[in-house]
């Protein structure tokens, strides 16, 4: 049984780390958000010993390592992405591995300076890439790898297209700030970038055609594939055909006008990953460095229109 810290308790995607923690048997020592609506632990470690300031928490993991009575053996995050950064450089310092939810960092050169610390502490830092993990995904990059040793200069067409509606809060919360989120394309894009890197290989061109509050596109050049890619969180931009079923979220992966089915599978992926983490396989920076880099360059890169391969949604952009 491992020992486990977790900062951000109180956050959206925390559930699916609580879960993944006890699934796996092991222990949840300390927690830390400065929210308190964090009932949810109840369901999962009632025991475990709960901070809103990250000083006394600090001071509990360390009084635990000193003590040698209950050592962290990993510290996961599930903070704002802007404070992941931080808490990893944390969490290796207090002699833990850490397991850090996407984005990882909002810049390449963020992972080049905790490449370092690893190797001043010793200590590994893992990234949850968890659509690395998914049936279909897997599938599909068995697929393409078997077809590419067949004919290694084939190139596929690809729209990607992900529409997942988020309500006023959003832009009052962090995530509005592209500060502190990265924008559109970190928030949400981030782990379907990596996923089609890892199967496609890696990004050669890399264009913006739109860049909104609420909407990002562009075209993607990879080794073995063309990409039109739009992402959004405007209900307004999700087909009639989907509101009309009562969802708000619509997601849609083609490739070579093939529609990729992911729609399930997800509920354990968190699970997943922890497993292999725990086995010394998970993703660790050199893997998550390639979508942090694409998304890097998205949100400074500057938007040329609509002009060349765009994706047909952007026009629902600039038509309202």
């Amino acid at each position: 049984m491992k020992n486990f810290a977790l900062i951000g308790v109180a956050g959206y995607i925390a559930p699916r780390h609580l879960m993944a923690i006890k699934d796996t048997g092991n222990n949840l020592v300390a927690t830390m958000d400065r929210c308190d609506s964090v009932g949810i632990m109840d369901s999962y470690f009632p025991e475990a010993s709960f901070f809103t300031e990250f000083e006394r928490f600090d001071r509990h993991i360390d009084k635990l390592r000193l003590q040698n009575d209950t050592p962290i053996d990993y510290v996961s995050i599930t903070t704002p992405n802007y404070l992941h950064d931080s808490h990893i450089r944390w969490g290796l310092r207090s002699g833990a591995d850490v397991i850090c939810e996407k984005p990882l960092v909002l810049n390449p050169w963020n992972i080049d300076a905790l490449q370092e610390v690893e190797k001043r502490t010793g200590k590994k830092i893992y990234n949850i890439l968890q659509l690395r993990l998914h049936p279909s995904i897997v599938a599909l990059k068995e697929k393409v790898q078997k077809e590419l040793t067949q004919n290694p200069d084939k190139i596929y067409d690809i729209d990607l297209t992900y529409l997942t509606s988020r309500g006023k809060w959003y832009f009052i919360s962090w995530k509005g700030d592209e500060a502190k989120s990265g924008g559109i394309a970190s928030n949400i894009g981030v782990h379907f970038y990596d996923m089609l890197s890892w199967i496609f290989g890696e990004v050669e061109e890399n264009i913006v055609h739109l860049k909104t509050d609420f909407a990002n596109a562009g075209y993607l050049k990879l080794k073995n594939a063309r990409v039109r890619w739009f992402l959004s969180i405007n209900y307004d931009y999700i087909p009639d055909e989907i509101k009309a079923i009562g969802q708000r979220t619509y997601r849609s992966i083609t490739v070579d006008s093939e529609e990729l089915e992911f729609s399930g599978g997800f509920t354990d992926l968190h699970t997943r990953s922890y497993e292999e983490i725990l086995k010394g396989n998970g993703f660790g920076l050199d893997e998550a460095y390639g979508s942090i880099r694409t998304v890097s360059t998205i949100r400074n890169t500057d938007v040329i229109g609509l002009k060349g391969d765009y994706h047909p949604f952007c026009k629902k952009v600039i038509n309202g």
